[in-house]
């Protein structure tokens, strides 16, 4: 899938700004900005070109046939809405900490629209699971698109401070909309 990732990124006139980590293959990646549907297609290319075996929720009521084949061979996992969110939410975990090679993208924007505050599922889970989160960009601006150990960021426990690293990581990255995008 590699050479696959590096096609579609020349393709959409991308550049990948990647350093590979083998920490990433068992981690949460917090993908932003979120503006576009887009930004999935660049930043599954971009995991692909690096190696990368990644996973994303989406709602089961997607999942039906072809398209749940499609969506699972993509790496996606069905989340039940309805189901109580710490059983899933255990899931999730336990399979961080039992398989080496599980890593979960979420765009903790939880939607394409302008929100006034990001999802905190990504940073429990990374926090419950002892894993690290890696923050990876898409800039439209710049045509770049990456995630590098520079991204790395180790949850303290302290949401608060650890937020602010992660706001200025991601100020100056330029979305697909930028009046859809704040951190």
């Amino acid at each position: 899938m590699r050479w696959l990732g590096r096609i579609i990124l020349k393709l959409g006139g991308f550049k990948l700004e990647s350093h590979f980590s083998p920490e990433m293959k068992n981690a949460i990646i917090i993908e932003a900005p979120h503006t576009s549907m887009w930004d999935f297609v660049w930043g599954r290319a971009g995991l692909w070109a690096l190696g990368i075996k990644c996973h994303f929720l989406i709602k089961k009521e997607l999942f039906f046939f072809p398209l749940g084949l499609i969506l699972r061979a993509l790496g996606a996992v069905p989340v039940n809405r309805g189901k109580d969110g710490k059983g899933f939410f255990d899931e999730i975990i336990n399979e961080l900490k039992s398989n080496g090679n599980f890593s979960l993208i979420l765009t903790p924007e939880g939607t394409r629209k302008r929100t006034k505050n990001w999802k905190k599922g990504f940073y429990f889970i990374a926090t419950e699971s002892g894993k690290p989160i890696f923050m990876a960009w898409i800039d439209y601006k710049k045509k770049t698109c990456g995630v590098n150990k520079e991204s790395k960021l180790i949850p303290t426990g302290d949401y608060q401070k650890d937020f602010e690293k992660i706001r200025e990581f991601y100020k100056d990255i330029t979305a697909k909309h930028p009046e859809q995008f704040t951190v």
